[in-house]
């Protein structure tokens, strides 16, 4: 039998809602689907993402009690892992069926789930993050919707706090062949904004695949 491409399913729903011009409907039909018609969701690993692991590792985050949001959760394994740290975790994404099902694989979480749109999400989040953790959330999203997306995301971080930011990367121009949008340098660097600053930038290559993991901070008053 011939293998199927991870990407077919989300290519093909993404360009059904661009075409109706929704930018995002596309997530919920797609999980929908991964129940009903066996539509493959191809970011879902079953496990937290090996950046942020290594990442948290080497930040020794464990027993904070700090509260920390994870972007666009999608079934809940980074928000489950970054929970386990022992941060107050809040997870949010934009498809009703994403978070219903990251509930019902984690009964009992200590995670916090909700539906809501990172383009228009609740004015409470606003600065209310030790730590915020975005992975390949904002690439998902047309080009034209990055930098509302990426200012959303920088928001959420309170004084004190860390943004986290991993995401598929290209070069200034670099061809895509969408979704996803993957983010340039420029587009990386924008993070840095609202009092926000830039710790570490890495540029992570492994053969044909470019991907960036970068650290932001907002200095305490």
């Amino acid at each position: 039998m011939e293998e199927r491409d991870p990407d077919e399913d989300a290519r093909r729903l993404a360009a059904e809602s661009l075409a109706g011009g929704d930018a995002t409907g596309w997530f919920e039909r797609l999980y929908a689907e991964s129940e009903t018609d066996g539509a493959i969701v191809p970011w879902d690993s079953r496990s937290p993402h090996p950046l942020l692991v290594e990442w948290a590792s080497g930040q020794r985050l464990a027993g904070r009690g700090w509260r920390a949001m994870v972007v666009g959760c999608g079934l809940g394994d980074d928000a489950e892992y970054v929970s386990g740290l022992g941060y107050d975790t809040v997870a949010f994404d934009v498809s009703e069926s994403a978070v219903r099902l990251a509930k019902e694989r984690f009964p009992g979480s200590r995670v916090h789930y909700r539906a809501a749109d990172l383009l228009e999400p609740p004015a409470e989040w606003r600065q209310a993050f030790d730590v915020v953790v975005e992975i390949m959330t904002v690439q998902a999203l047309p080009e034209e919707l990055h930098a509302a997306a990426i200012a959303s995301v920088a928001a959420f971080v309170r004084p004190g706090g860390t943004l986290l930011v991993i995401a598929s990367a290209r070069e200034e121009g670099g061809p895509v062949f969408a979704p996803p949008w993957p983010l340039t340098p420029s587009e990386i660097e924008s993070f840095a904004a609202d009092g926000l600053v830039a710790v570490r930038v890495e540029q992570l290559r492994a053969r044909e695949r470019h991907r960036c993991r970068a650290t932001f901070h907002r200095p305490a008053p």
